[in-house]
């Protein structure tokens, strides 16, 4: 078994070596390139998201793809995003998880706008978890 402190590093390396924070939001992903079926978003930031497929499915590392997402926090149209495979990862129960990198996309003010949204959402729950209850306070 790995010794504790040294899973500790690696997670620190690697969650501080990414460029954008990583909120864990849940969408839709659309693209008929890599699957009739679409996939299931499952993170996103500022530069990149995580899609996970049920199926298994073929993803080119060399071409770019045009990806409908569909976010669960808005109701609006889907965001159009380009986007560029940075890793595959096949699962045992034959589901496929794929990283991308989002190049410039028609849609990215909307994505920084949603980003902006998730962020200020994060730092109000951080505050609201250090404060007491309001009825735990009594003035005298």
């Amino acid at each position: 078994m790995p010794n504790p402190f040294y899973l500790f590093i690696i997670f620190y390396m690697v969650e501080f070596q990414r460029k954008n924070y990583r909120f864990t939001d849940f969408g839709r992903a659309e693209c008929s390139d890599i699957s009739p079926v679409p996939g299931v978003l499952e993170d996103i930031s500022l530069s990149g998201c995580k899609i996970h497929y049920d199926t298994p499915v073929t993803v080119s590392m060399e071409n770019d793809y045009e990806i409908r997402v569909r976010l669960s926090r808005i109701s609006a149209e889907p965001l159009i995003l380009m986007c560029h495979p940075q890793w595959i990862k096949e699962g045992e129960d034959s589901s496929t998880s794929v990283g991308f990198l989002f190049l410039h996309s028609p849609d990215t003010p909307a994505l920084e706008a949603y980003i902006r949204q998730l962020d200020e959402e994060k730092t109000a729950s951080e505050i609201d978890s250090v404060l007491p209850p309001e009825d735990s306070c009594q003035f005298v």
